[in-house]
C-alpha cells in the first residue's frame, strides 16, 4: 500500500501542490500528464531522492522520513537519469550496487539480463538508451522490491520488447504483493496496463481512481454544439468542427438527447479534454 496526504514540493518555479492518493498493493498506477505537470518530480519523492516540503507518505504503513533506508530498499528505479558507472561492465555494476541492497540476487539478475537480450560483460557507456533502460529494469527486478517507480520507459523501447515489458508488469503484481507506478504519455498503455490512474496537471492533482470507475464518471457527446452547449455545467470541454462537435462532460446517468452520440471515453479522450478545458 502506498499512501500520500497532502504531499508539496517547491523546486525553482514548479509547485507540487497537495497530492492524495491511497495505491492498494498488487495494482499497476498510470501517471499521467503533459509534460511539466509534475510526474517526474513525484518519482522523485516516491523514491526519496526528493523530501517533500509538506504532507506524508507511507509505503506499507513505514512512513517516509522516519523510515526512509528501509522503504529504499523497497522502491526499484527506472529513471532517465543514468545512475550507473559509464566505464564499468553491466555485471560490475549490479553487483556494486547490489552491495547496497540487502534481497539482490546476481542469479535473478542474470535471468533477466538473458531474457532482455543484455550483455553484462558490456560496459554500461556501450548501451543504447532503450539498453540502458532495460539494465535499469533488470537491475531493480533483481533485488526484488515491492514498488517500481518507472519514468516513461517504453518510448524507448521498441515493439517487441514492450510486449516482453507488459508481461513482467503483469507478473510483478501477480502476487498482489507489489505494486507499479508507471509514468507515460502513451495513453494508449494505460488503457492496456493500468489499474488506476493519477492525473497532474500544472504540479496539482486532477483525478485519482481506479479506470473504470474514472471512465463511468464521464461520457464523450458527438452532434450539433447547441445540443451540447444545453448541457451547461456538465460540459468540460467542447470542440467544433467541420463535420460537428464533440465534448467530454460529466455523467449524470440521466438519459440525455438522442440526437446525440454518447460513448464512454478512453482515457486519451479524458486526459485530452480535461487539459484543454480543466478539472
Amino acid at each position: 500500500m502506498l499512501k500520500l496526504e497532502n504531499v508539496t514540493k517547491r523546486r525553482s518555479y514548479f509547485l507540487l501542490e497537495s497530492i492524495n492518493f491511497l495505491l492498494p498493493a498488487g495494482y499497476i498506477m498510470g501517471l499521467i500528464g503533459e509534460n511539466g505537470a509534475g510526474k517526474t518530480t513525484l518519482l522523485h519523492i516516491l523514491s526519496g531522492l526528493y523530501s517533500p516540503d509538506g504532507g506524508r507518505l507511507w509505503l506499507d504503513e513505514k512512513e517516509y522520513g522516519e523510515q526512509e533506508s528501509s522503504i529504499k530498499q523497497e522502491c526499484g528505479l527506472v529513471l532517465h537519469e543514468e545512475m550507473f558507472d559509464a566505464n564499468q561492465t553491466l555485471l560490475s555494476n549490479a553487483n556494486h550496487y547490489g552491495s547496497f541492497y540487502s534481497k539482490y540476487q546476481e542469479e535473478r539478475l542474470i535471468d533477466y539480463a538473458v531474457r532482455f537480450q543484455l550483455d553484462l560483460r558490456k560496459k554500461y557507456k556501450q548501451l543504447s538508451k532503450g539498453e540502458k533502460l532495460k539494465f535499469a529494469m533488470a537491475f531493480a527486478l533483481s533485488y526484488q522490491p515491492r514498488m517500481l517507480l518507472l519514468d516513461e520507459p517504453t518510448a524507448n523501447f521498441d515493439r517487441e520488447f514492450r510486449q516482453v515489458f507488459f508481461d513482467i508488469l503483469r507478473e510483478y503484481t501477480a502476487s498482489g504483493k507489489n505494486s507499479v507506478i508507471l509514468s507515460t504519455h502513451l495513453m494508449s498503455e494505460i488503457d492496456r496496463v493500468a489499474d488506476y490512474v493519477l492525473f497532474l496537471k500544472a504540479g496539482k492533482q486532477q483525478l485519482f481512481g481506479d479506470i473504470e470507475t474514472i471512465r463511468g464518471d464521464y461520457r464523450m457527446v458527438a452532434g450539433e454544439a447547441y445540443k451540447i452547449q444545453l448541457l451547461k455545467n456538465k460540459v468540460i470541454h467542447m470542440e467544433s468542427g467541420e463535420y460537428g462537435s464533440k465534448a467530454l462532460i460529466y455523467h449524470s446517468g440521466r438519459p440525455m438527447d438522442p440526437m446525440l452520440k454518447v460513448w464512454e471515453p478512453s482515457m486519451e479522450e479524458i486526459m485530452y479534454y480535461m487539459v484543454k478545458g480543466g478539472s
